[in-house]
């Protein structure tokens, strides 16, 4: 499909973006990939903190570890819990 290739070219430019930055209109992109970043981003914003990233996106936290599990079998980088950054 081309966009996958769209998207690997995409991720090879940007190797990832900071927790300040807007989560990227992917145009082209499927709706698991734009889904993909947007739960990425929410991570690192949460400082990896997968039960305040569940609230915030609106899922279970069980639905979200499924999530993660799926990403990083597939090889991504996921937000690790950050202790030093909670408070």
């Amino acid at each position: 499909m081309s966009y996958a290739f769209t998207l690997a070219s995409r991720e090879a430019a940007q190797p990832s973006l900071s927790p300040n930055e807007i989560v990227p209109l992917l145009i082209g992109a499927t709706v698991d990939e734009v889904e993909r970043e947007l739960v990425l981003q929410t991570l690192a914003r949460c400082d990896g903190n997968r039960t305040r990233a569940a609230r915030v996106l609106g899922l279970s936290v069980r639905t979200l570890r499924n999530k993660i599990r799926e990403y990083s079998a597939d090889g991504i980088d996921v937000p690790a819990y950050c202790e030093n950054a909670a408070g």
